[in-house]
């Protein structure tokens, strides 16, 4: 059997750059820097674009929810969550500040690297 997009449950191609595209920008405008794993922001942008797909808005994807309706429409957990705006606490790894032991350098994600994350999933 091959494994799709379907079969896998991931998000939309769509999906996937749109928030690729926000957490760069956002990376950017806020000095933040992704994860120096990039296989961490990889697999994060794809749950945030996962979810938005499925509830129409990025729920922040590395937090358990009882329901994850109700957390998108109270919209603390969307991304960027409160803490992220209020403090620069990025519970994902998503956004780091230069400070961050776990802090790379990049403000941008490859290609290859969200899908050799997907291939993984």
């Amino acid at each position: 059997m091959t494994l799709t997009r379907e079969n896998k449950n991931l998000s939309s191609e769509k999906s996937l750059q749109t928030i690729k595209s926000f957490a760069e920008k956002y990376a950017n405008k806020t000095n933040t820097y992704f994860c120096i794993d990039p296989s961490v922001t990889a697999v994060v942008i794809e749950g945030l674009a996962k979810h938005k797909d499925q509830l129409g808005a990025p729920l922040c994807p590395c937090r358990h929810y009882e329901d994850k309706q109700a957390e998108v429409k109270a919209t603390y957990w969307n991304c960027p969550c409160v803490p992220m705006r209020e403090r620069k606490e990025c519970h994902c790894m998503l956004f780091l500040t230069p400070d961050n032991d776990f802090a790379g350098k990049q403000q941008q994600i490859t290609q290859e690297d969200l899908e050799s994350a997907r291939a993984n999933i």
